[in-house]
């Protein structure tokens, strides 16, 4: 069964949140702690999105699924981490390319949970006799 509008909505805003939790995390010029602000947020993120589609996971759970889905993103897009990482040494314009590019990450690694999570949800809700 698809996300419903009213589920779509919450991860929308469950995810943009934490997308702009992770720029802001993102704004310190230093290599390497912009994918540690990347992987608590995205902690934290999965624990909400699991919560909308009526699960509740643990904190390792939630680091778990977060470290998959940001490998997974950075397997897709590997020219946007890289770019990220070497953009921090870089001043004033390392400041304004790492959040945006995180935002971009975070995006994409959210809406990949909430898919994983719908695919979780529907193996445990059995369907109806109807067929509905």
């Amino acid at each position: 069964m698809p996300m419903t509008d009213k589920e779509k909505s919450k991860c929308k805003k469950i995810i943009h949140g934490h997308a702009a939790a992770a720029a802001a995390g993102n704004l310190v010029p230093i290599p390497g702690v912009g994918l540690a602000a990347d992987t608590v947020t995205m902690t934290t993120m999965a624990m909400a999105l699991a919560a909308v589609f009526g699960g509740s996971i643990t904190e390792a759970v939630a680091k778990n699924m977060a470290i998959n889905a940001i490998v997974a993103t950075i397997k897709k897009q590997p020219v946007k981490v890289i770019a990220k990482e070497i953009s921090k040494v870089v001043p004033i314009v390392g400041q304004l390319v790492a959040p945006s590019i995180s935002v971009a990450m975070l995006e994409s690694a959210g809406w990949l949970l909430a898919d994983e999570l719908v695919a979780e949800r529907d193996l445990r809700t059995p369907p109806l006799l109807d067929g509905r």
